[in-house]
C-alpha cells in the first residue's frame, strides 16, 4: 500500500508518496511522469516518512545542504537503479553529464561504452526528484535538457544550489522543454 502527502514548495506543488519502507515517489506538479509508479489505491496519510522529507525540503529549499536522507525505497530495473545510485553522489552544487554518466556504468558492467540516451531515459523516470538530484545532470555540450519537471525548475533549482551556470544554457528546442 502506498500513501500520499503534499508539499509546497518555492517553485510549485510536490506530490509525496511512500510505503512503508520509505519514500517511493516525489513530483512536481504537471511534470511529465506525474505519480507515474503510484498505485491506483492509494490513501493520503500522515507518515514519520514525510515528516522527514518535508524536513529535507524545507532544508534544501533554504538554500542549504540536508545533512540527512530520509529513509527511501527505490523501484526500478537493475540498470535504472545504478543510474540512480550515480545521481545520488553527484555533489550539491555541481553538475555531471549524461556521457559521464554513461561511461561510468559502461565500466561497472564491463562494457566498453554505453548508450548516453539509455542513461537519458533511465535519468527522466527517476521517480524521487530532487532527492535523488537528476536535475543535475546536463547534455554534454552544456544544455539543460530532459528534466521532466520542467526546464524551468531545472534552472531555479541548479541556482538554488549556486551551481557554476556559465557554461549552460536552455536549448531553443527539444522534447524536454
Amino acid at each position: 500500500m502506498q500513501y500520499t502527502s503534499h508539499y509546497e514548495s518555492p517553485v510549485g506543488g510536490i506530490l509525496l508518496a511512500a510505503d512503508r519502507v520509505g519514500l517511493t515517489g516525489l513530483w512536481f506538479d504537471g511534470e511529465k511522469y506525474y505519480a507515474n509508479r503510484l498505485d491506483p489505491e492509494h490513501e493520503e496519510r500522515n507518515l514519520p516518512v514525510f515528516e522527514d522529507v518535508k524536513r529535507w525540503l524545507t532544508i534544501y529549499f533554504s538554500g542549504r545542504e540536508p545533512d540527512f536522507m530520509p529513509p527511501l525505497h527505490v523501484i526500478g530495473s537493475t540498470f535504472q537503479l545504478a543510474v540512480w545510485e550515480i545521481l545520488r553522489k553527484i555533489p550539491y552544487g555541481k553538475t555531471m553529464t549524461y556521457g559521464e554518466i554513461a561511461k561510468i556504468i559502461a565500466k561497472q558492467q564491463g562494457l566498453p561504452r554505453m548508450s548516453a540516451q539509455a542513461v537519458g531515459g533511465a535519468v527522466g523516470h527517476n521517480e524521487i526528484s530532487i532527492i535523488i538530484p537528476c536535475h543535475r545532470v546536463v547534455g554534454t555540450n552544456g544544455s539543460l535538457t530532459g528534466y521532466a519537471g520542467g526546464i524551468d525548475k531545472k534552472v531555479k533549482l541548479l541556482n538554488l544550489e549556486k551551481a557554476d551556470m556559465e557554461q549552460l544554457f536552455v536549448p531553443k528546442k527539444g522534447t524536454a522543454l
